[in-house]
């Protein structure tokens, strides 16, 4: 297949050329050229930004689109009305994050989305950022009905995550010691490794689907604890995991989510790390195993610059003082 990818050379998009050149498909990257600009080089890339450059894709037919990027109604609705004559099928990489509210566990792809006031909003917050992505699959279906796919993916984790969302906790369990955790090692986590995601994107593209998937996992339960002890199996970390409750974490002023990775308070969203898969995986969704996930991305993390920083989880300072706090000898 001719595939063109809005997007390509950053995580889910490098992921997507990947697995789509191991299958034998033909590529086409448009993207701004400002990130890993030498990836590819057997690629046809079109350099421009969506916002301003969508007229070079003019006159160009493929049989697929793949969108990672878009995060305004507009931003999707333009490339989808401009390609609707000249490819037969548009992927729209949405989120988990759509739905209105996380307070049912187990939520389908039928669960209410959140809504905006303004539609036309061109601000990415937390309230903002869910409401918009779900307007964005409407701009994408509506501007090629009956020929979209929308993917809303959970925690995407594995090599060359920008976001250390998950690279923490191997890194922070490979240093060893005390760690702190939140709440207890039975704790439900969801994520999907993006090499998982971007091989059945493919496949889907291959078999024409189309509709709504919630794109998470694995396909059974899985803990906080199990992901921390593959962490030390990894590594070979003696580390403490130190397990903190939620009061505890928010007396102290740990962030959920963005300093304790993976994780937000049953009380805060006891839906968001349930969410119901069943659907993608009834058309072929698979999982590696999280003890490969945590290997590949803690290897890959030893490519790293010795000045990168981790981009997301507690500061060691601020852990150490919490952890004082919780009475650990630290």
């Amino acid at each position: 297949m001719r595939i063109l990818i809005l997007g390509g050379t950053v995580f889910l998009g490098r992921a997507l050329v990947d697995a789509a050149l191991a299958r034998g498909h033909t590529l086409t990257l448009f993207h701004r050229g400002k990130h890993n600009p030498d990836l590819y080089p057997q690629v046809e890339r079109i350099l421009g930004d969506r916002n301003e450059d969508l007229g070079r894709l003019a006159g160009r037919t493929w049989d697929a689109v793949i969108d990672t990027c878009g995060y305004f109604p507009r931003q999707v609705r333009e490339p989808a009305q401009l390609l609707s004559d000249s490819v037969g099928h548009y992927t729209f990489i949405s989120s988990i994050s759509v739905f209105a509210n996380f307070e049912t566990r187990g939520m389908d792809e039928s669960a209410p989305v959140g809504t905006i006031e303004d539609p036309t909003v061109e601000e990415i917050t937390g309230e903002t950022y869910g409401p918009l992505k779900a307007l964005c699959e409407q701009a994408a279906e509506g501007a090629m009905p009956g020929r979209t796919l929308n993917i809303r993916p959970g925690l995407i984790v594995g090599p060359h995550d920008p976001s250390d969302r998950f690279t923490y906790w191997p890194v922070r369990i490979a240093r060893g010691g005390d760690v702190l955790a939140p709440e207890g090692p039975h704790v439900p986590v969801q994520i999907i490794d993006v090499r998982d995601l971007a091989e059945w994107n493919l496949r889907m593209v291959e078999e024409g689907r189309i509709g709504v998937y919630n794109a998470t996992g694995p396909d059974k339960l899985l803990t906080m604890g199990e992901v921390l002890e593959a962490c030390k199996s990894v590594t070979g970390s003696d580390a403490n995991i130190r397990w903190a409750s939620a009061e505890f974490l928010k007396e102290n002023e740990v962030a959920a989510w963005s300093e304790m990775p993976m994780w937000v308070p049953e009380s805060e969203g006891a839906g968001l790390c349930t969410i119901d898969c069943s659907k993608a995986i009834a058309d072929g969704l698979t999982f590696r195993p999280v003890h490969r996930i945590v290997s590949d991305t803690y290897h890959w993390t030893k490519t790293w610059a010795e000045d990168r920083p981790l981009r997301a989880g507690l500061d060691a300072e601020k852990e150490r003082a919490v952890l004082e706090i919780l009475g650990c000898g630290v």
